[in-house]
């Protein structure tokens, strides 16, 4: 059982930039996937960024230049720095966890998820 746990979430400006923690239960890294999702009131979630143990970042097209996903090996966290916020990434943001195989977007395929923590962008 993996737990996660995010944090750093709020209210900011358009332009403006936010980092997201996940925190992650002592869990045995071997191979594994950290991935953000994130889903607005009334929309479907959607896959954000990937993390693999061994540091390959994936991107969604939404994002890719704006944000970037980083992970501190010794403390089990995972960080999204999201930069030049606009409204449209305002939703609730969460993190989830798979072992091994390749890291994608699909959320189907990670096993243990976090709350979320909620982001606001205001224009």
């Amino acid at each position: 059982q993996v737990q996660l746990v995010e944090s750093g979430g709020g209210s900011v400006q358009a332009g403006r930039s936010l980092r997201l923690s996940c925190a992650a239960s002592t869990y045995t890294y071997i191979s594994a996937c950290m991935g953000w999702f994130r889903q607005a009131p009334g929309k479907e979630r959607e896959g954000v960024a990937t993390i693999h143990s061994g540091g390959s970042t994936y991107y969604a097209d939404s994002v890719k230049g704006r944000f970037t996903n980083s992970q501190d090996n010794a403390k089990n966290t995972v960080y999204l720095q999201m930069t030049s916020l606009k409204p449209e990434d305002t939703a609730m943001y969460y993190c989830a966890f798979r072992y091994g195989g390749s890291c994608s977007l699909v959320d189907f395929t990670y096993k243990y998820w976090g709350p979320g923590t909620p982001v606001t962008v205001s224009s």
